[in-house]
């Protein structure tokens, strides 16, 4: 008899962020007085003005029926001049692909490109799904390490490393999940050059492109090295941007030949995605950034609240993030130390112990291909995000 569950399946890594965001809140409903740094979502409600064009839609009976299977014309409209108008990119409405969500529209695209035994490489820290959206796409996922001395900053000279002949794509994506690191706009020109001499795809994710602090900025890649031509994706969605991250609504642009194939697709997996969920997209679009821009100042605060305390931990060093909202301290000073009696070897074992013995829910760096580090998101109230902090001090400095 075999085995009742595909070895596909069978060798998929359930999601560490998940996992982590889902025993804090379960520990949370049975009482305990967690804090969760483990969610990749903003705290902040979606815009008013996005939720009642979403209200409005549940009573038209045309939000009842099928749509097209690539998203309404207004969303593909909608997102083509969002992106002329954010990042410089033009592109058709055609181009476009609206998806469940950006994590869909990154599996999409790696479906879209990927034949078995091809090569993609990912900079190390990853974000947990990269891989595993590889490995389902039949692929083989290289990680190509970053430094954390130069910032997490991907560079040329690892990725001609990394390079070998069965290298079809790159995953890239900046500011970086969960690093924070942005990677400089000379800096992204050289590695679209780099991909471009080199005939590999770029699959470039800009799910965080508006949360960037600093003074810094973030650049399209395709717009930086148009000698790339047309061998790039891109995905994105609303989520992070407007709050809404439980909408599902993301989306892919391409070329038109592997749009095509991704349209058809989809069209075999998911049919059309939720027709409220896009009609509140259309609504964020095509409103203004304010409420990005007023989570983006709270997000800034918190990043430089969060660094300054974990600096201050006896073991604990952490760099300044650029983007996104996550710290990805170093945590090798803890490990082997006597803390309330437990004594971890591993990230992973800190985690569980900070979880434990005072309550507050991290992700290792081992989902992230960084064993030693913690994501740590600010992505939460500036109460919670100091409270948890202090009785990580506290635990350390009590040993």
């Amino acid at each position: 008899m075999g085995a009742r569950v595909s070895d596909r399946l069978s060798g998929l890594a359930p999601s560490a962020t998940l996992a982590v965001d889902a025993k804090a809140k379960a520990l949370k409903a049975a009482g305990e007085p967690v804090i969760g740094y483990g969610a990749g979502e903003p705290d902040f409600p979606t815009p008013e003005h996005i939720v009642e064009a979403a209200a409005k839609a549940c009573h038209d009976p045309v939000n009842h029926k099928y749509t097209p299977t690539a998203g309404l014309p207004e969303l593909r409209e909608a997102i083509a001049n969002k992106s002329a108008r954010d990042s410089g990119l033009q592109v058709s409405a055609s181009q476009v692909l609206v998806t469940n969500g950006g994590k869909h529209a990154v599996f999409t695209a790696l479906a879209t490109l990927v034949d078995p035994g091809d090569e993609v490489l990912i900079p190390a820290p990853y974000w947990t799904t990269y891989p595993e959206a590889v490995y389902l796409a039949g692929g083989v996922a290289v990680a190509v390490p970053t430094s954390e001395t130069d910032g997490f900053r991907l560079s040329v000279d690892a990725l001609e490393k990394a390079r070998t002949p069965k290298t079809k794509a790159l995953i890239f994506v900046s500011p970086c999940n969960p690093t924070g690191a942005v990677v400089h706009p000379d800096q992204v020109a050289e590695i679209g050059r780099w991909a471009a001499e080199n005939d590999v795809w770029v699959l470039t994710d800009e799910i965080y492109e508006h949360l960037v602090y600093g003074g810094l900025r973030h650049v399209s890649l395709p717009v930086v090295a148009p000698e790339m031509g047309d061998r790039w994706v891109v995905v994105n969605g609303v989520a992070k941007t407007y709050a809404m991250t439980g909408w599902r609504i993301g989306w892919m642009i391409g070329p038109p030949d592997v749009m095509e194939a991704a349209i058809n697709y989809q069209s075999q997996t998911t049919s059309n995605i939720s027709n409220i969920s896009q009609r509140a997209a259309v609504a964020a679009l095509n409103g203004d950034l304010a409420a990005v821009a007023e989570m983006r100042t709270a997000f800034d605060r918190r990043r430089r609240t969060m660094t300054s305390m974990l600096n201050a931990i006896d073991g604990v060093t952490c760099a300044e993030p650029e983007g996104a909202f996550y710290c990805f301290p170093n945590v090798t000073g803890l490990l082997g130390r006597s803390l309330k009696g437990r004594v971890s070897s591993t990230s992973a074992e800190l985690a569980e112990t900070l979880l434990d013995v005072i309550k507050i829910a991290v992700v290792p760096g081992e989902a992230f291909g960084a064993e030693g580090f913690f994501r740590i998101s600010y992505a939460l109230g500036d109460d919670d995000l100091a409270e948890g902090l202090q009785r990580f001090s506290e635990l350390v400095a009590a040993g």
